[in-house]
């Protein structure tokens, strides 16, 4: 008799641990990350298939996930700094379904190490250390671009795929440890592209532009939001063609490249940004979004 006792508990929690590894495996099932292999510097593309929810929240790696719907599911678009620390992070997501308890979709999130190089320049000395004369110039750049990055669009204002800002050959020139006269100064958080100057730029998708001046590092610089902490960053124009607070759509002149701002020669700088994080923008413009229209 204690024997069948025996045998019958162990068959209700072998039950009970299929039953939990089968939810584990379903959770998983309705949770999808793109690209599936994460990296330092990673956009991700997160996608919800839970029908019939009212609601998703999400929280990464410090950030809030601003989740949109879409059909049946519900997308964020998210990414990991380039200076992000490596290893096991927890997704926390929260789905409302109906008027029960929240639908708990966290997992564990495994982050790989990027491998970039290191590269070096010889640049004026007044850009490694600035005279005492631009440091008033260079705190007053750095307040107008938190003020602009305070504030994002609540909605998405991106729609389909991310394109190359200009034709021109990109380098792999994002991550790259910058040395700076011989000392490290920088990891540089953009792409740059081999444009001549003079060519012309683009905006990679829509949005507005909500910064559109001259600065002292960046040079002629122009800023889009997209909506929901994303913005693509563009530098070192030698002419800005739009003005701040224009809506843009994808493929709308910003203006002609150029050698602006700290710089060895004419090319454009382009940077991807979601709440803080720099991420790699090559990897942005792989990402499939067509599909999310």
């Amino acid at each position: 008799m204690t024997g069948s006792c025996f045998l019958g508990l162990s068959a209700s929690f072998a039950f009970t641990a299929i039953s939990l590894q089968a939810q584990h495996s379903a959770l998983k099932s309705v949770v999808s990350l793109t690209p599936a292999v994460v990296e330092a510097g990673s956009p991700e593309l997160i996608v919800i298939s839970t029908p019939h929810a009212k609601s998703i929240s999400g929280e990464w790696l410090g950030h809030k996930l601003e989740f949109f719907e879409r059909g049946e599911k519900w997308i964020a678009l998210a990414g990991v700094d380039v200076e992000g620390p490596v290893g096991p992070s927890a997704l926390r997501i929260s789905a409302r379904v109906g008027n029960g308890d929240p639908l708990d979709l966290s997992q564990t999130i495994e982050i790989h190490p990027a491998h970039y190089r290191t590269g070096a320049l010889n640049v004026p000395p007044k850009f490694v250390e600035p005279p005492p004369e631009e440091q008033k110039v260079i705190a007053t750049d750095a307040d107008i671009k938190a003020k602009v990055f305070s504030s994002s669009a609540l909605e998405p204002l991106w729609h389909g795929n991310f394109r190359a800002p200009v034709l021109a050959q990109p380098t792999d020139s994002f991550g790259t440890r910058r040395m700076f006269n011989g000392k490290l100064a920088s990891i540089h958080k953009g792409m740059d592209f081999r444009a001549a100057k003079g060519t012309v730029v683009r905006a990679s998708n829509s949005g507005v532009v909500v910064l559109a001046r001259p600065l002292y590092y960046e040079g002629n610089c122009v800023i889009i939001d997209h909506g929901l902490g994303l913005y693509t960053l563009s530098m070192h124009f030698s002419r800005i063609d739009v003005r701040e607070g224009l809506r843009v759509a994808a493929g709308d002149k910003l203006g002609l490249s150029g050698a602006t701002g700290r710089v060895t020669g004419p090319h454009l700088h382009w940077a991807v940004r979601w709440e803080g994080a720099y991420l790699d923008p090559a990897k942005l413009l792989k990402l499939n979004l067509n599909a999310l229209r």
